[in-house]
């Protein structure tokens, strides 16, 4: 069985959209419903993860990734 990787996953409304992040390794992806763009987003980790070396992964997975909301003044 292979190896997996709990990696993060941010979604965010974008005009009709949805934008799908993964900062762990900085891959991105769309869709029209919020399932839709992360089903593409799994896809596009998938294969990612298919295509690239090693040395490209440990390049570019990211050890520690904090996500959280700050508040500035605006305006």
């Amino acid at each position: 069985m292979p190896d997996s990787h709990k990696l993060t996953a941010i979604i965010e409304r974008e005009g009709d959209g949805y934008f799908a992040l993964c900062p762990d390794v900085d891959v991105a992806s769309q869709g029209d419903s919020i399932e839709e763009a992360l089903t593409n987003l799994i896809e596009a980790l998938t294969l990612f993860f298919e295509s690239a070396d090693s040395l490209e992964i440990d390049r570019w997975l990211h050890s520690e990734v904090l996500v959280t909301q700050v508040e500035i003044p605006v305006g």
